[in-house]
């Protein structure tokens, strides 16, 4: 999966005032995500990886027995919105930058968190290797992302119109076990479940989407504008599905407690 740096940044960077009015499952997956995990590991120092608006930096700084809580991600936009959320928090620092090319030093972190942000990076295998050089010994990561069901309704709209991928491919559990061990991760637990969200409209989905900062973002896409004909062919095919006046959409979401 070959995704765009470029456009991912953009579109995240763009969706920060719009972000938090449409992050619903985000904030549902980042809680569970939390209490599944022991409270008595979340010390010391934290590094919250693609924190977004900040939602999970919140809760880490309100669950755990910090000393130190990092905030990072790649659009600075978002960053400094969750720099404005807990402008009154004490003890957190914000760091702008890729979560593939970690600017953190050896072994300097406890526990590495992630909610819904590691399905944008291009090579996890990398960043897992990278995660487990800067974690300390018993360190531990714990993140969520998006599974390969997700949006499976809307691909296969899309598919009815065309062959061109429309909607980005996500990793299944076994590719991630997979590059977890090649990082040298062992002991992880995996737990994946769906989420349906319902919607008025194929149109009310793809604005969530948008507002997300979610677009797609493979890169070597269909670079030409969708035509109003294929846009119409691919809603037509959606709806065809509605029950109650409301179509559907799934998110697959995964999450992962692994220990070095």
């Amino acid at each position: 999966m070959i995704l765009d740096k470029v456009r991912i940044k953009q579109s995240f960077s763009a969706a920060s005032l719009t972000y938090d009015s449409v992050a619903g499952l985000q904030r549902t997956v980042g809680r569970e995500l939390l209490h599944a995990i022991d409270a008595t590991k979340l010390t010391d120092t934290l590094l919250d990886l693609g924190c977004g608006t900040g939602f999970l930096t919140g809760e880490l700084l309100v669950h755990s027995n910090y000393e130190t809580v990092i905030a990072l991600d790649i659009a600075l936009s978002m960053l400094q919105t969750t720099q404005g959320k807990l402008s009154d928090k004490y003890r957190v620092n914000y760091i702008c930058a890729d979560a593939e090319h970690l600017p953190l030093a050896e072994k300097s972190i406890d526990g590495v968190y992630s909610n819904l942000a590691l399905q944008w990076c291009r090579n996890l295998e990398v960043v897992f290797t990278d995660i487990k050089r800067v974690l300390k010994p018993e360190g531990q990561l714990v993140f969520s992302t998006f599974g390969p069901q997700t949006l499976q309704e809307l691909k296969s709209a899309w598919a009815t119109v065309d062959n061109y991928n429309h909607v980005n491919t996500f990793y299944s559990e076994a590719q991630l076990k997979l590059f977890l061990q090649q990082a040298g991760f062992k002991n992880s637990q995996f737990k994946s479940k769906l989420y349906i969200s319902p919607y008025d409209s194929v149109w009310m989905l793809m604005q969530e989407l948008k507002c997300l900062g979610a677009q797609h973002v493979i890169a070597g896409r269909n670079k030409k504008i969708t035509t109003k004909t294929a846009m119409q062919q691919m809603i037509l095919a959606y709806e065809k599905y509605k029950v109650s006046g409301q179509i559907s959409a799934t998110f697959e979401v995964i999450s992962v407690i692994a220990k070095v």
